[in-house]
């Protein structure tokens, strides 16, 4: 049967090249042998604007009800998704015309064109990961790189990457 370890010399047909079978035991390649440890993402991001998707771990300190205070404003991509899953904590995100609490081990996606915006309603902090296009994660790092934070500005700064601020 293909893939099996049968005998002592026997050769796994997918990369023969790469593992010998020795005695039902795999001997790997020596790359195989250094194992690299992956960081924490904690504060840091997955991906580049080279790639298809990034994904960055953010937290927010947290916040209060009435009114909420808004991570990002009422904004609108027109070519782009997002979504967020929940590490610690809940957010709330107005997606069109609903609100969605989204608590932890929870996730919700914005598909493109639906206007959306996201608070944490909560005085303790929230941990989540925010899964964008390489568009988007340019976009906020645009809004972080602003000297000018007039309205004009970040207006124009959200038209530059097929987004657009609405209203109310």
């Amino acid at each position: 049967m293909p893939g099996v370890l049968r005998g002592e010399t026997d050769r796994l047909p997918h990369r023969p090249d790469l593992m010998l079978a020795c005695r039902s035991k795999i001997v790997w390649p020596a790359f195989m042998n250094s194992l690299i440890t992956a960081p924490p993402l904690s504060g840091n991001v997955l991906g580049s604007v080279g790639d298809n998707f990034v994904i960055a771990e953010w937290r927010d300190g947290g916040g209060s009800f009435d009114p909420p205070r808004l991570i990002a404003p009422l904004h609108v991509h027109r070519s782009d998704d997002e979504a967020w899953y929940i590490l610690e904590g809940v957010l709330r995100v107005r997606r069109g015309g609903e609100v969605v609490e989204v608590r932890a081990g929870s996730g919700v996606l914005v598909p493109r064109g639906t206007p959306h915006t996201y608070w944490n309603p909560n005085p303790q902090p929230a941990r989540y990961l925010l899964v964008m296009t390489p568009n988007i994660y340019q976009l906020i790092q645009g809004i972080h790189a602003l000297t000018e934070r007039s309205p004009a500005a970040i207006r124009a700064l959200f038209e530059r990457h097929d987004s657009s601020l609405v209203d109310g």
